[in-house]
């Protein structure tokens, strides 16, 4: 990647491009910790608006529990490229393709994170082929369309890029008030200036049409509950986007693993992310000692 580095990597991280079969994609990758027992290496997907830096404060403490830690901007996320007019290109079957690409990449059966948007494009990439992951954790991610007051707030957005540019946008949603609740993006890592270039990094016809996505998106649950998979349903104690008695619901009927993590909100891995790294890590050695992936 040629772009400049909007935030710096977490200790112990390194950002580059990954290279995969569908084109290159911005990653910051953290080892496990010296002297820790190797445990395996987890995939991250950011949610809409946001960047692999949602995961930053994840990094260490997964790295101390023996994982490898890859948080990725998908196709026209921040720093990685994509068309800026063309949304078929972010089609969400063409953004799960991608997702097998970075594990085939990554040359091992991962753990797969997708934080809100994220979850749904990880579902999708694991009802395509399953067989490169070694479980599937939804973070603060649904199981069908957004609430009806976020609805509203993608659709402030999706008009606002209609007929300004991301700038304007920028502009306009900074003089309306808190970004998250005027349609602009939810609250992130970084000073205000990282956070203007991070948005400035998306392509609008990513947003358009993921934003689109998150708003008419089916309830696959009994699809994705026949896939021989753990699962893991990790969320806030309270979330807007879905509320958490859906959460609940969903991971009943995936006979997944639940976490709520206290004190936090949409974004446990922002909020709160000592006690959301433990809930993950947990998890996920209990995949290892279960033996429970089916490829």
């Amino acid at each position: 990647m040629t772009r400049q580095a909007t935030f710096t990597p977490p200790p112990g991280a390194r950002a580059y491009a990954l290279r995969t079969a569908r084109g290159e994609f911005a990653v910051v990758d953290s080892s496990p910790k010296a002297g820790a027992e190797v445990r395996g290496v987890v995939l991250m997907l950011p949610g809409f608006t946001g960047s692999k830096e949602d995961f930053r404060l994840l990094h260490e403490p997964l790295a101390e529990r023996g994982y490898r830690v890859v948080a990725v901007d998908g196709r026209g996320q921040h720093e990685s490229d994509g068309p800026l007019d063309d949304e078929s290109a972010y089609a969400q079957r063409e953004l799960a393709r991608d997702v097998l690409a970075q594990a085939e990449a990554l040359g091992l059966p991962v753990h797969l994170v997708g934080h809100s948007l994220g979850g749904q494009i990880a579902r999708a990439a694991v009802l395509l082929d399953h067989s490169p992951f070694l479980s599937l954790t939804l973070m603060s991610s649904g199981p069908a369309q957004i609430s009806v007051s976020q609805q509203q707030r993608v659709k402030l957005l999706r008009d606002a890029l209609a007929v300004l540019s991301m700038e304007e946008v920028w502009e306009a949603i900074q003089a309306m008030g808190p970004p998250e609740e005027v349609g602009g993006p939810a609250r992130g890592p970084g000073d205000p200036e990282q956070l203007r270039r991070r948005w400035l990094g998306h392509s609008p016809a990513q947003l358009l049409a993921t934003g689109r996505q998150l708003c008419t998106e089916p309830d696959r649950v009994a699809e994705l509950a026949a896939v021989p998979l753990p699962f893991h349903v990790l969320s806030g104690a309270h979330d807007d986007t879905w509320p958490v008695a859906i959460l609940d619901d969903m991971a009943v009927r995936l006979n997944a693993h639940r976490t709520v993590v206290a004190g936090a909100e949409h974004s446990p891995g922002a909020d709160q992310p000592l006690p959301t790294a433990q809930a993950l890590a947990d998890f996920w050695d209990a995949t290892h000692t279960a033996g429970t992936h089916t490829a």
